[in-house]
């Protein structure tokens, strides 16, 4: 049993899931994985036996808890500094809790009407005024973090701080939403895409997502 157990909900339909797991494989710990059905009739007591908060993902460390995406990536940060969950550089660090924040917080027009569906193929669904305005400022987002702050770092992966952080932990959900609805991209913004997608933490998450066996019909638009 390892130190450290994530539970999370269906990869192929939870970004939340993505996220916080994403945090655990750039801070280098080893964890167990209890992954709970979401939508089913038992998921609701499923979840409440790990997370009395009724939230996946939930950390759990030493009989503590801790749930949230951005909490997790703070509580592993505090855990291994070295590890490389937030940039080395204060101003890069500042603003990628910022971008991450805005992420967290924001797009709801866009989580919406493009809800994660990895397996999914849906070009075009989703495309509102609304949306569109909001995919426009995430691709602002990950242009000025590439432009201001990737070329300076200690090592430039292709991520938007350079190496993948936790930033690009919260933004890869929006990744596969942009390739499952066929949104149009720049060059330099599908650049990054493909990047987060080959990642290898990334690449094993959506393998053993398009291998899952639920489907949450909400979400299948045909």
């Amino acid at each position: 049993m390892a130190e450290f157990n994530l539970v999370f909900g269906n990869r192929n339909y939870s970004s939340w899931s993505l996220r916080g797991w994403l945090m655990c494989k750039i801070a280098g710990i080893e964890f167990d994985e209890t992954l709970i059905r979401l939508y089913a009739p038992e998921t609701k007591a499923e979840i409440a036996r790990y997370s009395t908060s009724g939230l996946l993902p939930a950390l759990i460390h030493k009989g503590l808890t801790i749930w949230d995406s951005l909490a997790i990536a703070e509580y592993l940060h505090e855990l291994y500094p070295a590890a490389g969950l937030w940039p080395e550089a204060q101003a890069a660090r500042a603003v990628a809790r910022s971008v991450s924040a805005e992420m967290h917080s924001g797009f709801p027009d866009l989580r919406r009407e493009m809800p994660m569906n990895i397996r999914g193929s849906f070009p075009g669904h989703g495309r509102t005024p609304e949306v569109m305005t909001q995919v426009q400022r995430i691709v602002a987002i990950w242009l000025d973090c590439r432009k201001r702050f990737a070329g300076s770092a200690a090592r430039d992966d292709g991520f938007l701080f350079g190496p993948f952080t936790a930033a690009d932990a919260i933004f890869a959900p929006v990744v596969t939403r942009f390739r499952t609805y066929a949104v149009s991209l720049d060059e330099e913004a599908k650049t990054y895409c493909d990047n987060v997608m080959r990642y290898p933490a990334m690449a094993e998450w959506v393998d053993a997502a398009k291998h899952e066996p639920w489907l949450v019909e909400q979400y299948e638009f045909r």
